[in-house]
């Protein structure tokens, strides 16, 4: 039986990895103006990082678990 992968979650990872580089892109061009603004680029940008890096550990746990009870 093929192992079946969230594509779901993946490309909810992918979007908020695209949310994060266009944060990191606006904190970058507002360092110098607002540094307020590029800090709260800079939280939002890493809030997006963690929780995209959640979703993909979980269709890799997700994925693991499958090959363990193929293994069986």
């Amino acid at each position: 039986m093929p192992q079946q992968v969230d594509t779901n979650q993946l490309k909810k990872a992918e979007a908020m990895t695209t949310l994060a580089k266009e944060l990191i892109t606006q904190a970058i061009e507002k360092s110098a103006a607002d540094p307020m603004l590029c800090e709260e680029a800079l939280k939002q940008a890493s809030i997006e990082i963690a929780q995209a890096q959640t979703m993909v550990s979980q269709v890799q746990s997700s994925l693991q678990s499958q090959q363990a009870q193929q293994s069986k």
